[in-house]
């Protein structure tokens, strides 16, 4: 199957927005997250469920998939940004109708719970996807300069992009070395959701990249763990971790390791080139990674370089 490109993103093009996981409570980031997009020259198309709300999950699992269905259906819309992460994508992935959204490639942005959504879309269609910022999170509260310059880039841009240098300071070389491969991944917990499934992408000679918030140290160790344990970390050629915010023991008077232990273990065990504590997913300042976009990862070095530009 051939790799597919989103088309780029041009001033005036339509923007779709969508809630695919959890609902945005707070209206009103949803309106500054508009806002925002119009300010640079976008029109926005807004799902015609956008605001339904179903306890944790924006609206029925019906409702929700006619908006990713619409939205990839409609030619004005070029881009298809979701409003937030949660829960409720891998509830979603029987019913999508990936011949539709093969048919229709654009770009699709989002992170935390929409990797399952991005891990199947690539899986079933191997079309290109962003991890990067949503509406009702960075959209809607000002987005850091950083994270804008290089969100932009990539979705604007038919030229292949610049390479990412990671400060010595931030980042941490696990391992040692040089690997090619195609950056798959996501969300930790997400991830290890398709194990088993008919959504799980082929990782051989793939750059794995991973993060995780809000979960205790053994959690981490266990959804690792399951990695090695499908063959999935067998068959990488490179590693890629984030920050994990708050992953910390619930109660400090339990033993507890610590992240940075479970990941110079797996670093010990993997053998492949490793960069740790990378800037993405769950943290206001981020880099923005192409999910299934040939990469270059320099270890050594503390740089992360695209073969090849994300859009066409």
């Amino acid at each position: 199957m051939n790799t597919l490109k989103p088309t780029s993103l041009q001033r005036n093009d339509v923007v779709g927005l969508i809630s695919p996981a959890s609902p945005v409570v707070d209206v009103s980031k949803i309106e500054r997250g508009i806002r925002y997009l119009e300010s640079l020259g976008y029109r926005v198309a807004v799902g015609s469920h956008l605001n339904k709300t179903m306890g944790y999950l924006a609206g029925s699992d019906e409702e929700r998939v006619k908006d990713i269905h619409a939205m990839f259906a409609d030619r004005q819309v070029k881009a298809i940004v979701c409003l937030r992460g949660g829960y409720g994508t891998p509830r979603l992935l029987r019913t999508l109708d990936y011949k539709l959204i093969a048919r229709n490639p654009k770009i699709l942005v989002g992170f935390s719970d929409i990797t399952a959504l991005q891990l199947a879309i690539w899986a079933k269609c191997r079309l290109i996807t962003f991890h990067g910022p949503m509406l009702g999170v960075e959209m809607a509260g000002g987005m850091d300069s950083y994270t804008e310059e290089h969100f932009w880039r990539l979705l604007t841009s038919r030229r292949k992009p610049p390479g990412i240098s990671f400060d010595a300071g931030e980042t941490g070389t696990l391992h040692r070395g040089v690997a090619d491969g195609r950056l798959l991944g996501g969300n930790l917990s997400l991830l290890v959701t398709l194990p088993g499934t008919e959504f799980l992408p082929d990782f051989r000679n793939a750059i794995l990249f991973f993060e995780e918030v809000k979960e205790e140290p053994y959690r981490i160790d266990r959804m690792l763990i399951h990695l090695r344990n499908a063959g999935i970390l067998a068959k990488v050629r490179g590693l890629l971790s984030g920050q994990f915010p708050d992953c910390i023991p619930g109660d400090p008077g339990v033993p507890s390791r610590t992240i940075d232990e479970l990941l110079r273990e797996l670093a010990g065990t993997s053998r492949v080139p490793f960069l740790a504590n990378l800037p993405f997913g769950h943290l206001p300042r981020k880099i923005t990674l192409p999910v299934g976009l040939r990469a270059r990862l320099r270890a050594g070095a503390r740089r992360l370089e695209f073969l090849e530009p994300p859009v066409s």
